[in-house]
């Protein structure tokens, strides 16, 4: 048995919570040793203890239950992703109720340099699907390969990977159900396109049904694979308000389409324009100006590579996310820049010592011209 086949039984141990099995992981660094020494590990409480070796009274069972996922896996070209490896979605791994293993089937990168999350409600109106045309013609035209992340749901999620498709942008879908369904079933010929045009990912292993809770947890991976979430409809409640609280929560950026105040499936929207959750836009213009994601000129790149010769491919990200600005906070240069935020701190402090960076109040950066 290798490493991959002791951390998918890690994640599957009854007993042990999710944040419990994640801890150990990043804890120990093997999930191996977990199994193989977990009697000899130290700085765990004694309830924690208990708990872990109540827990490995099941080992033979989950291990023989991930035996027979990895062969699935295997034979029907999906990939395995465990938390440390270098293919899981980097953006993801930085939430901290990331999941420690993830299943999936595709052809796109799910770390592409830009990633948004289309979600909204399942009742979608000839409005939404025109927004969600409109939104990927015009995200195709500035950037082609910005990654489309949605749900496979009915409604909005399911013209947004269709508009996607149609469009030329890879997308993927976050599934509340292992991969050896497709639910709805009713979604097959778009989920066979996007194995070709992106890609299928889910946390659950084969046979698990797609109940309400997992519907709910689906909606974290949604938010977290993303540099944005975009409610493009929603009610005053639903499943894609969940998806923009989780995305504030997790520092990302939240944006949503207004309606009029009579729309029912804009009510959603506009509560959170209206309480400052998330910020009004109207077509994918906004989406990129807000993003910071507009494309520069061929002979403004060539002028910036002229004048900052000695920056760095990603401190040139920075210079440009910090240019014309009094000064932003990291989170914020996080989202505008796509790093993560260990390595924009690492690259703002080597910047501040050359003199090209300097920390404001407030925990803002300001570029020295």
């Amino acid at each position: 048995m290798d490493e991959k086949h002791y951390t998918l039984a890690l994640s599957r141990l009854r007993g042990i919570s999710q944040n419990m099995a994640m801890q150990l992981y990043q804890q120990v660094g093997k999930a191996s040793d977990i199994f193989l020494h977990h009697k000899e590990l130290q700085d765990l409480s004694a309830e924690g203890r208990k708990r872990l070796n109540d827990a490995m009274k099941g080992a033979p069972e989950v291990l023989k239950r991930a035996e027979d996922e990895l062969e699935f896996a295997e034979k029907n070209h999906i990939s395995t992703l465990c938390f440390n490896d270098t293919d899981y979605p980097a953006r993801l791994r930085e939430c901290d109720d990331a999941p420690l293993v993830l299943f999936y089937r595709g052809s796109t990168s799910l770390n592409a340099q830009r990633i948004l999350s289309v979600v909204g409600t399942r009742r979608i109106t000839e409005q939404g699907k025109d927004i969600c045309r409109n939104l990927c013609r015009d995200l195709h035209e500035a950037h082609p390969d910005i990654l489309i992340v949605s749900g496979l749901a009915y409604g909005v999620d399911i013209h947004a990977h269709r508009s996607a498709l149609d469009f030329g942008l890879p997308t993927v879908g976050v599934l509340a159900h292992g991969l050896d369904r497709i639910y709805p079933s009713g979604h097959r010929a778009e989920a066979a396109r996007m194995v070709k045009q992106g890609g299928l990912i889910t946390e659950y292993m084969c046979g698990t049904n797609p109940d309400k809770g997992c519907f709910v947890r689906r909606n974290r991976i949604v938010a977290g694979m993303a540099d944005a979430t975009i409610i493009v409809e929603s009610a005053a409640k639903g499943g894609a308000l969940i998806t923009a609280h989780l995305a504030a929560d997790y520092n990302r950026t939240v944006l949503a389409f207004p309606g009029r105040p009579t729309d029912r499936y804009s009510e959603g929207c506009n509560a959170l324009i209206r309480d400052n959750k998330a910020a009004l836009v109207t077509s994918a213009a906004d989406v990129l100006e807000l993003m910071g994601w507009n494309t520069v000129p061929k002979q403004q790149k060539a002028v910036e590579q002229q004048i900052f010769p000695t920056l760095s491919e990603e401190e040139q990200r920075i210079h440009a996310a910090l240019a014309n600005t009094d000064g932003l906070q990291i989170n914020r240069l996080a989202v505008l820049t796509g790093l993560p935020v260990g390595r924009l701190a690492a690259l703002l402090f080597e910047l501040e010592l050359k003199g090209r960076v300097k920390p404001m109040s407030g925990g803002n950066f300001r570029w020295l011209d």
